[in-house]
């Protein structure tokens, strides 16, 4: 399945319904989460683990979860990518599906992109990476 065919990028739109996307993190896909990882920004990702525990997906951190694993109460802090009002990623290649995707208007069709990632991640490959990512940040250290 192509991800990146099936929900192309929106047009810019710096709307109060679109800006306010921009709190929370969205979700890369496999790929572009383990190319942010190439790049450098394991320390800035956090594990999200899905409501039901079966598996985990990486996303950009809210601010106090990076390195860490995903808090309600962090989830008020935003996206650490998120400066002054602007997203660090945007115009680049780990710019998660998730955010170029979502638009005002298109409503409804957030969920369908974030559930089709979800899949993505619920594979050998999309697992594999989380694995990889926790022994990056030592997350089984922090932990204890």
């Amino acid at each position: 399945m192509n991800l990146k065919a099936m929900f192309p990028p929106s047009n810019g739109c710096t709307c109060s319904i679109c800006q306010s996307y921009c709190k929370r993190p969205g979700w890369w896909t496999v790929d572009q989460a383990e190319l942010a990882i190439t790049l450098g920004y394991a320390d800035r990702m956090m594990m999200e683990i899905s409501p039901d525990f079966r598996y985990a997906v990486l996303s950009p951190a809210f601010y106090g979860c990076e390195g860490y694993i995903a808090t309600n109460e962090a989830s008020k802090n935003y996206c650490n990518f998120l400066k002054n009002g602007l997203c660090e990623l945007h115009n680049t290649k780990i710019l998660p599906l998730e955010c170029a995707f979502c638009h005002h208007e298109r409503t409804g069709q957030g969920k369908i992109c974030h559930d089709a990632i979800s899949m993505e991640w619920k594979t050998l490959r999309g697992q594999g990476l989380v694995a990889k990512w926790q022994d990056i940040v030592n997350l089984d250290e922090k932990l204890k």
